[in-house]
């Protein structure tokens, strides 16, 4: 079982930048496929950034050059620098796990809770 539990989140304002936090239980996360997720009420979860176990990375057209994906194998944590941050940023965002890589879509077996990310103008 892995567990997920991400932190970070909050309100900022259009041009600000926050990091999300992903504390990884359960398996050391160098052997996971990770990503990140974002949905809105309403719309479907769309996949933003994906840390593959190469060390690979895999980004959303909406957010590259805005947003770094990285992990910390010391203290077994993802991240989601996220810079430049605009409206359309606002959602939940999920951190996603998986011993295989389903990339940018949603089928990852493992999911944290969430954490809210609100941008405002």
């Amino acid at each position: 079982q892995v567990d997920l539990v991400e932190s970070g989140g909050g309100a900022v304002q259009v041009g600000g930048s926050l990091r999300l936090s992903c504390k990884v239980s359960g398996r050391n996360f160098h052997t996971l496929c990770m990503a990140w997720f974002r949905q809105d009420p309403g719309k479907e979860r769309e996949g933003v950034a994906v840390l593959d176990r190469n060390g690979a990375t895999t980004y959303a057209d909406s957010v590259k050059g805005r947003f770094t994906i990285s992990g910390d194998s010391a203290k077994n944590t993802l991240y989601l620098q996220m810079d430049s941050l605009t409206p359309e940023d606002t959602g939940q965002y999920y951190c996603a796990a998986d011993y295989g890589n389903w990339v940018l879509l949603p089928h990852y077996r493992f999911w944290g809770q969430g954490t809210q990310v609100t941008v405002s103008s």
